[in-house]
């Protein structure tokens, strides 16, 4: 879990509600009515119905089940302070269920954003995507799927993330993946400007195409159809191992096709990408 700040310890002297956290740490969280009413359906239905006299001039104490370490960054969401630190997309799931719980949607619209933000969807969109479905977050959903694509989600590892989602959001997710690779694949053709002097250099190879390109568009074609995305196929390292099989005239070929290829890239990359 997040560490708990010391800039703001929810000890206000103008507090008139104590919010107490189960064990082991039962920590005393001093709070604004006005705030949590504001926030809160919840809490406004609550503070709305007839209150016992306090005694001895005693805050209201309302004891919660969650504990004060998940308590704490809910409510530096919730209150006009700097937002926390999310450590894990685990903890960050921990504090959704209780936004949900108590109807604060200023706060799950904060956590909603935390989700689909670096590094999270860069490194786990699968697991985002998976966490998005499970609470019907259709727009981070659509945000993961993207990410998905540079991913083989057929070979992927079976987690306990794949539980929650329905077999319809899987469906939907592996129809992207399946309907752009076949898009990306049919892009793959040359130009009639594709030449090699030494590939094309006789009368009987004028009209193919270069081997590089025939090397490029096997492995693209293989690449595209578990990861239907750009970023591999025309990175340094796919592209050097496709001249690698060549002729020693090849790379001159390739450098004299890269605007070819650059407006490929701007096709693949334009077509749909979300669910």
């Amino acid at each position: 879990m997040s560490p708990i700040p010391s800039c703001y310890d929810f000890d206000s002297p103008e507090a008139d509600v104590i919010l107490l956290s189960s064990e082991p740490d039962c920590r005393e969280f001093r709070l604004h009515k006005c705030i949590l009413a504001t926030a809160s359906p919840f809490f406004r239905d609550m503070f709305s119905l007839p209150q016992s006299p306090a005694e001895d001039s005693r805050l209201p104490v309302i004891s919660v089940s969650e504990s004060g370490s998940i308590l704490d960054p809910i409510l530096r969401f919730l209150y006009p302070i700097p937002n926390p630190d999310i450590s894990s997309l685990d903890e960050l799931v921990r504090l959704v269920d209780v936004a949900i719980k108590y109807e604060f949607e200023i706060v799950l619209s904060s956590l909603r954003r935390v989700l689909v933000s670096p590094p999270f969807v860069e490194e786990e969109p699968m697991k985002i995507f998976s966490i998005a479905c499970r609470y019907e977050f259709e727009n981070e959903a659509k945000i993961a799927s993207r990410y998905t694509l540079r991913q083989n989600v057929i070979e992927g590892p079976l987690t306990d993330d794949l539980k929650y989602i329905s077999g319809y959001s899987y469906h939907r997710l592996l129809e992207l993946h399946r309907t752009r690779a076949r898009a990306a694949q049919k892009l793959l053709q040359p130009s009639n400007d594709l030449k090699c002097s030494q590939c094309n250099g006789t009368g009987f190879t004028l009209y193919g195409c270069p081997r590089w390109w025939c090397e490029f568009e096997a492995r693209a074609r293989e690449e595209l159809a578990v990861r239907p995305t750009s970023d591999v196929i025309f990175g340094i390292e796919f592209l050097a191992k496709t001249l690698a099989v060549g002729c020693p005239r090849c790379p001159a070929s390739l450098f004299e096709s890269t605007g070819f290829l650059q407006e490929l890239k701007q096709q693949i990359d334009s077509l749909p990408d979300t669910i």
